[in-house]
């Protein structure tokens, strides 16, 4: 999984920034050079785009997905009672969703075909940032956001502090079926910032404020965003800003293979 470089040489400190960020690894008395990454002519680690490498190269990078996840779709490739799952709509062997998104809920979810890579997206204990547009029932007012920020107690535990504000209405896909509205009770919409993965927290959390969710959509993951995808289409991403060469450096010493769960 690793391309020789050059032999070292007079100079080649200028390589050892490079070395310690696992970009570049050193063998048997020769250099070797991760397929994410290239080298600068003083040395330093450059990103290469996927495109602009040769196939085989291409290959042994991890390949990271983008997908608007439609409302009432399963997060998952398979389904016994014949409900609609990622299957209908990405036919790309060999990835798997990194987290979940409910089946009651629509936006990005990422897939990937790199097991370190997936875990790296969805352990909570990394604390990617995960942003929703939320529409709830009521208007909040300050104290509520307030309450919403400093963290909810759901289930005799505390939920972490988050980022929230009132938003105007997003610009997004009609939802079908549509959000069923309370003529009496007007709706409005909230963006929120969670570092945790609390099984359907979001609704959760706006509930016990007193503000039912009505629609939940997932907006960004980290560095991540929609954009401008349709609720069905996917795109593929770069999985540079999160993704660690130096763990496929240490699986390869080890003699491991990464795969993503199932």
């Amino acid at each position: 999984m690793f391309h020789l470089l050059l032999r070292p040489s007079a100079g080649m400190s200028s390589l050892a920034a490079a070395v310690k960020r696992g970009c570049v690894v050193r063998r048997a008395g020769q250099i070797y050079i991760m397929p994410a990454y290239g080298v600068t002519l003083d040395g330093s680690p450059m990103p290469i785009r996927r495109d602009t490498l040769p196939l085989h190269a291409r290959s042994r990078m991890p390949r990271l997905i983008c997908f608007n996840k439609p409302f009432g779709v399963l997060t998952q490739f398979t389904d016994r009672q014949g409900r609609t799952t990622l299957a209908d709509f990405i036919a790309v062997p060999g990835v798997y969703p990194a987290g979940r998104l409910d089946k009651d809920s629509e936006g990005l979810l990422l897939l990937t075909d790199a097991g370190r890579l997936q875990h790296r997206l969805s352990d909570p204990r990394h604390k990617l940032p995960k942003t929703y547009w939320v529409q709830v029932e009521g208007v909040p007012d300050e104290a509520a956001l307030d309450a919403l920020r400093g963290g909810i107690l759901i289930q005799g535990r505390r939920t972490r502090p988050a980022e929230v504000r009132a938003i105007p209405e997003p610009c997004l896909w009609p939802r079908d079926p549509p959000v069923r509205f309370r003529r009496d009770i007007p709706t409005s919409w909230l963006e929120i910032r969670l570092t945790e993965g609390r099984n359907r927290q979001v609704r959760h959390m706006t509930a016990a404020a007193g503000f039912p969710t009505l629609r939940l959509v997932r907006c960004a993951i980290g560095p991540w965003k929609l954009d401008d995808l349709q609720p069905g289409q996917w795109r593929d991403a770069r999985p540079e800003p999160l993704y660690d060469a130096r763990h496929e450096v240490e699986a390869a010493r080890h003699g491991r293979r990464s795969h993503p769960a199932r």
